[in-house]
């Protein structure tokens, strides 16, 4: 789809923005909002009840994708800001995480973490400015003056000093609406791509699910498993404890302190990516002379690993790197000495049934966890040895069907979405014009 464009333009002065349209102005930021203007006193009652938005509730997106429910006795520290709706929250610190959203439906006490500077519109749009803190140069300019190696941050006072384009306001409305109309239909076929993967996912678990308990021939003779939630398996298999299955080893709780920036990987619960296999793209690392002497906890290539703990319990992942790793607290391991059995074991770990049994006997509440003990003791139904080598190969190949069909949606969201960041920042820094915008004034 082309679009117009405006029939002048000038030089912004900044660096990232480059042209803008003629009868657009640039400004500091802080010309046309306020920053951080409210904050809870330290004498605030202790029983006072807020929901909280702390850095990790807003997504790259700028979506705000959770809260918790804080007293202020026991609330963080950094549970201080006050936010309306209306506000667009900033994260100053880690900010090559993009955590920036505008809130537009919130409680009334509502608290977002001091890492955030809190913008609050005055003589500008409050729609229209925030998409302009989507915009990719915006984000960019952030970045690149954020101080620091590992945490960067920027102040709330130097992000104010940023420079944007702005329209006259009755423009800006009108950029605002557009985008509204336009994002508001990329989200529609993202959200249907994404009901989509849920689907495929749930027919990849069933099929999994149907084939270690029942097997591959629908005429076999069947006999009561004697376990109640599997039912009826075929005649001449096994049923069985998980441990007479594989070896199973917990990791060691290795000290934060003595991390290093090369080493030997330490495989934690957030290395488990979420396509079955390990990543230690933000990973952290040890001296190496602690694979001597940690060996017992050593992970080496064809293991499965397992979240144990968190919101991901239960996730389990490949491990195919050639090099070790050490496996951290919370994590577990599983190990076979035949790799057909590691395959058959990976398919029961990824089934409906054992994901129940993590569900079921996991304790702990809001941070739920799951002993080994628990995991040890978890009964599988076991075929004889070339049956489970023919299960596992068709399962991998059936699998890998549905999850090319997963990565083509999957691929299908990132264009939709770099699309939609690409409008955002085209409308609002008047490198289109967008259709609402009948005549410059």
């Amino acid at each position: 789809m082309s679009h117009l464009r405006y029939e002048s333009y000038k030089d912004s002065g900044v660096e990232w923005l480059g042209e803008v349209p003629g009868h657009w102005e640039v400004k500091p930021i802080k010309t046309v909002t306020s920053c951080n203007d409210e904050a809870l006193p330290e004498n605030t009652p202790e029983d006072y009840e807020f929901d909280y938005i702390e850095i990790s509730d807003v997504n790259s997106s700028g979506k705000v994708i959770n809260s918790t429910k804080h007293f202020f006795a026991s609330a963080p520290s950094r549970a201080r800001r006050i936010v309306r709706n209306g506000d667009i929250i900033v994260s100053t610190v880690r900010t090559y995480l993009r955590a920036i959203a505008s809130i537009d439906d919130i409680s009334q006490n509502t608290i977002v973490s001091t890492g955030f500077a809190v913008i609050r519109p005055k003589s500008v749009d409050h729609s229209f400015m925030g998409y302009m803190f989507r915009a990719e140069y915006l984000i960019s300019d952030i970045i690149a003056k954020s101080v620091g190696i590992s945490y960067p941050a920027i102040n709330a006072s130097e992000l104010v000093r940023l420079k944007i384009p702005l329209p006259p306001l009755p423009e800006q409305q009108s950029i605002a609406s557009y985008l509204d109309r336009e994002t508001s239909r990329i989200d529609s076929l993202i959200s249907e791509q994404n009901e989509l993967i849920a689907l495929l996912k749930e027919k990849r678990q069933a099929l999994i699910s149907h084939c270690v308990t029942k097997g591959l021939d629908p005429d076999v003779k069947m006999k009561d498993s004697g376990v109640e939630w599997l039912g009826m398996v075929p005649e001449h298999w096994e049923v069985t404890k998980l441990k007479h299955l594989v070896i199973i080893k917990t990791g060691f709780a290795f000290s934060s302190e003595a991390f290093i920036d090369e080493g030997i990987p330490v495989l934690r619960i957030g290395d488990i990516s979420p396509n079955d296999a390990v990543d230690f793209s933000n990973g952290k690392f040890l001296p190496m002379k602690y694979k001597e002497i940690n060996s017992g906890c050593l992970v080496i290539s064809d293991d499965i690993v397992m979240a144990m703990t968190g919101a991901t319990i239960g996730k389990a992942g490949w491990y195919n790197l050639p090099e070790p790793a050490l496996l951290n607290q919370r994590v577990c391991l599983f190990r076979t000495n035949q790799l057909n059995i590691q395959r058959y074991t990976w398919y029961i770990l990824n089934s409906s049934f054992y994901m129940e049994h993590i569900n079921l006997t996991a304790f702990g509440g809001a941070q739920p966890n799951i002993s080994d003990t628990e995991i040890a003791d978890y009964y599988v139904p076991l075929p004889p040895l070339p049956e489970q080598q023919s299960i596992a190969t068709y399962l991998d190949k059936e699998t890998s069907k549905i999850d090319n069909l997963i990565k083509e949606s999957e691929s299908t969201i990132t264009l939709m979405q770099e699309h939609r960041a690409a409008l955002i920042s085209a409308a609002v820094t008047g490198k289109i014009k967008v259709p609402d915008v009948v005549a410059e004034v």
